[in-house]
């Protein structure tokens, strides 16, 4: 079932963040190599907490889609507005909940609710995600990701999706 958060009152942010366990752990041990894993996590998840609370959700437009099966969070994505469209980013699926097709779901429930263009930045070693994408009708039309801040990520491309009339 999809749930669409506009404001974190409206997440559950401990089961949330379950599905971003593992993303989380790697930025863990990247930006706080010196602590114990424990309290890596937790400071990732506490940066999390305030980047929503402070940043994503004052953005006016701004939703987390979130696809809850059997009561529970199984898969997670946000969206904000974006040049002439929509940003979808930090899609994730929980690790023991991967290759059950739940953020194929997400995605397309989040699609189906948007007029478009749709915009994601994917790894391009993210070759799941980037099939996923493709398979939802996703096209590839930057080599590198470009925030809206101007940032620019070579690691990254930029995809869009258009609805199909």
């Amino acid at each position: 079932m999809l749930i669409l958060a506009h404001n974190l009152r409206e997440l559950r942010f401990g089961e949330l963040m379950g599905v971003y366990l593992q993303g989380n752990q790697e930025k863990a041990k990247r930006d706080h190599p010196e602590e114990p894993a424990g309290v890596g996590l937790r400071l990732v998840e506490e940066n999390l907490y305030r980047y929503l609370q402070e940043c994503f959700f004052r953005i006016p437009g701004a939703v987390y889609a979130v696809w809850e099966e059997g009561g529970s969070y199984v898969s997670a994505l946000r969206t904000e507005p974006y040049r002439d469209g929509v940003l979808i980013n930090a899609l994730e699926t929980a690790p023991d909940q991967r290759r059950s097709g739940f953020a194929s779901r997400l995605l397309g429930a989040v699609l189906d609710s948007l007029d478009g263009p749709v915009y994601s930045h994917v790894a391009k070693d993210n070759i799941p995600s980037l099939k996923l994408h493709q398979k939802l009708g996703f096209e590839r039309i930057q080599e590198n990701a470009v925030y809206l801040d101007g940032s620019v990520d070579s690691r990254a491309c930029t995809l869009r999706w258009m609805r199909k009339n």
